[in-house]
């Protein structure tokens, strides 16, 4: 299963790495490869100043060995190996109309001393930050989540989008990250699922990422937008970095077991603002957005 998997997130690297430069037209991704000296490495993909895409990366990594003390805690064991692979990526456009997108596919397995594998699991997902509210870009969003969950079992959408909202969630500012999307973890063997029907599922989803997100790019991408618009989004940018570095659980477990620093924090926006005190006028888009982003929507 963690040849498969590998195999399928190298693929799918190239497939979205390559649409996101043909949708820019200027900007190309520089390739980093690395090694973990503990076991395993990645191969890390940012793209930077495009005509659309102001930062973005789309990274791999495949990492193994005695499974970390800060992890060992967490999971409640001793003396375990481990084996991790996945693809994560965020996109942080340039214009404020164009939502920025998050998104990680992973697979994990846990190893007694004498290899035997002693669990694995599945998890993931994709969600939508916009700046603005397009009501009709977070319906196809999460549309195409939905269709994509249905073919496996008509009760995933529900389940991981609630979930979706329920994690990318500022509780310290009482406000949802973005409009959700998917989120699922621990996916394991059931009576009812097989792990090759994770797999089947979770490849899935992340073969309709691009659906999913590249048609709103190109109907925002060439919109006009103020100073102020500007703004708003890099204020907006402050609560997205007030997320990954306060709640997020990849964040955090990434800095405490000898991550690469450069691939943990690729997600952090360029341009950020943090304004004392903000609040946008009454009765305006960003307020629109504001009381969304505080009560979460049922979009389909």
């Amino acid at each position: 299963m963690k040849d498969q998997f590998y195999q399928y997130i190298q693929e799918l690297q190239d497939t979205i790495t390559s649409k996101l430069e043909t949708i820019d037209g200027k900007a190309t991704f520089q390739q980093d490869l690395w090694e973990r000296p503990e076991g395993g490495g990645g191969r890390t993909r940012v793209i930077e100043n495009g005509n659309v895409f102001e930062k973005g990366g789309v990274n791999i990594s495949a990492v193994h060995g005695a499974l970390p003390e800060a992890m060992q805690n967490y999971f409640k064991v001793k003396d375990c190996d481990f084996f991790a692979c996945g693809l994560s990526l965020v996109i942080h456009p340039k214009n404020p109309m164009v939502p920025t997108v998050h998104a990680n596919w992973r697979y994990f397995e846990m190893y007694d001393k004498e290899g035997n594998i002693v669990t694995q699991w599945f998890g993931g997902g994709q969600d939508l930050t916009p700046y603005y509210l397009f009501e009709e870009d977070a319906k196809h969003f999460h549309q195409v989540c939905k269709t994509a969950c249905d073919k496996h079992d008509p009760a995933f959408y529900e389940t991981y989008k609630n979930r979706c909202d329920e994690y990318f969630y500022n509780g310290h500012r009482g406000e949802g990250r973005g409009v959700g999307g998917l989120f699922f973890d621990y996916c394991k063997e059931t009576k009812s699922m097989s792990m090759q029907q994770w797999y089947d599922f979770v490849t899935e989803v992340g073969n309709s990422f691009l659906d999913a997100y590249t048609p709103i790019v190109e109907r925002r991408k060439e919109l006009n937008y103020t100073k102020e618009q500007r703004d708003w989004q890099e204020i907006r940018r402050g609560r997205y970095v007030e997320f990954n570095l306060v709640h997020d659980k990849g964040t955090l477990f990434g800095l405490k077991t000898n991550g690469r620093i450069e691939s943990i924090l690729m997600s952090l926006p360029p341009h950020v603002q943090w304004r004392y005190d903000h609040h946008p006028e009454e009765g305006s888009e960003e307020e629109k957005l504001i009381k969304v982003l505080q009560n979460p929507v049922a979009w389909v």
